[in-house]
């Protein structure tokens, strides 16, 4: 039997600010093509039939109340930890839904509520399409039980087995001491002093980045706890074009594109964006590439102004990419977007009670999330049916208006929007700017 697993800082953040209003979980909009009529209702057998057999689904998240062990046990008490669920059955967590006409309507309405905090923090919703040509599957993950890498590896396992090569063997660990070397302890004190001087780093550079900001009222808008989804595919090609024209990273470029189609939807909705520069929080993983499985979040995060307000799509592109130089310079650990980091330094107690005040505090914090979740660029399949959508979706915190999450798959990049639909009823408005900003940058980058 698997034993209970405490969650980890971060995880126990996650779970903590959660409101009904404001549900802390992240998902995935796939589109699938459909053979039949029926495969919509056989693709939700199938989740169902596989679930089971991944052990990372049927682990729930269980408040505990209970010191730990050891001279610092008493500061884990009111933590949490991720255990087997004693009754797990897969139909609480898939659903088969009546055919639906717009996929991206029928995820937002899902996406407001809120999952079951007593079982396995997930949910699999399948859409059969009204055509019969396609059917959609919305993935939903708890932030506290996967980061968005996490949450790819727990939806690989319920979707067809991929025919990889066999994986290269890895050289034998060492043996793990049970008791930490007497030698290694004045390193490690100097190593805890660095970390809570770094921790006071990241706070005083988050509490300075809440001066001289220049946001919108589209993006500061009081929350209604309603949600609108809504995504866009752009060839990838062109933004490869777009990015050895000008320089930098093709993330550079996503990015950028994000920028001006702000600046593009303010003006058409009448808000106005001279001189909007609003606060992007791009979280960057810390996991290492072989640590893919382990359960939780690895994340940091830059934090970077977006020019919106500079009426030069190439010139904000060259914003974009010296500001994200100086966040790749000066690394995850440092600067105000790393405030995520200072959760290892709370205890579980803290998390419990400060969770509210720490919700509440993220709109002083940053403006709108703009993630990248990677995918492999081997087609996806499910019984067999191509996946050839894929639209990844943000948790929208207390006081923010807009997520953004970006993906590429399959030679396109995939935009996937989350919004209040009470403060952001036009967000089909914004899907179409990002397309029309790649069109926009490409013309810029022509002789």
């Amino acid at each position: 039997m698997t034993p209970p697993d405490p969650l980890a800082p971060l995880d126990l953040a996650f779970w903590n600010i959660e409101s009904p209003d404001h549900p802390m979980h992240l998902g995935a909009l796939g589109v699938f093509e459909a053979a039949s009529a029926t495969a919509g209702a056989h693709a939700a057998d199938l989740l169902a039939a596989r679930a089971p057999a991944v052990p990372g689904l049927r682990m729930r998240i269980r408040d505990t109340w209970q010191p730990g062990p050891g001279l610092w046990g008493p500061l884990s008490f009111g933590g949490a930890t991720r255990e087997p669920a004693p009754r797990f059955d897969p139909l609480d967590h898939v659903r088969l839904h009546a055919p639906a006409a717009d996929f991206h309507a029928r995820a937002g309405r899902l996406m407001e509520r809120p999952l079951e905090r007593d079982r396995p923090p997930w949910e699999a919703h399948v859409l059969p399409g009204a055509d019969d040509g396609r059917f959609a599957v919305l993935f939903k993950f708890h932030h506290a039980l996967a980061d968005g890498l996490r949450a790819l590896t727990l939806a690989a396992g319920i979707l067809d087995p991929l025919d990889l090569p066999a994986p290269r063997p890895r050289p034998a660990e060492p043996a793990r001491r049970l008791l930490p070397d007497v030698r290694t302890l004045p390193g490690r004190l100097r190593d805890t002093l660095s970390d809570v001087g770094r921790a006071l780093d990241i706070g005083a550079a988050a509490a300075l980045s809440t001066l001289d900001v220049r946001s919108s009222p589209a993006l500061t808008a009081e929350s209604s706890g309603t949600r609108r989804i809504a995504g866009v595919a752009v060839d990838l090609d062109d933004v490869h074009h777009v990015r050895k024209t000008t320089g930098g990273t093709v993330n550079d470029v996503l990015i950028a594109v994000v920028a001006g189609a702000l600046r593009r939807w303010l003006d058409e909705r009448g808000d106005g964006s001279e001189g909007v520069a609003p606060r992007a929080l791009i979280p960057v993983s810390t996991r290492r590439p072989r640590t893919a499985t382990p359960r939780g979040n690895r994340l940091s995060g830059y934090l970077t102004q977006l020019p919106v307000g500079d009426p030069d799509p190439l010139s904000r592109l060259g914003t974009v990419r010296a500001a994200m130089d100086r966040n790749k310079d000066a690394g995850p650990g440092r600067g105000a977007g790393a405030v995520a980091l200072l959760a290892d330094h709370v205890p579980a107690l803290g998390h419990r009670l400060g969770g509210p005040l720490v919700s509440g505090a993220a709109r002083l914090w940053f403006d709108l999330l703009v993630t990248s979740v990677p995918l492999p660029s081997l087609g996806l399949r499910l019984g067999g049916h191509p996946l050839t959508e894929v639209y990844p979706l943000a948790p929208l915190a207390r006081g923010h208006s807009l997520a953004v999450a970006v993906s590429t798959y399959r030679g396109q990049v995939h935009y996937g929007l989350v919004a209040d639909a009470q403060a952001v009823p036009d967000l089909d408005l914004l899907a179409r700017a990002l397309a029309a900003e790649v069109e926009t940058l490409l013309t810029a980058c022509r002789p």
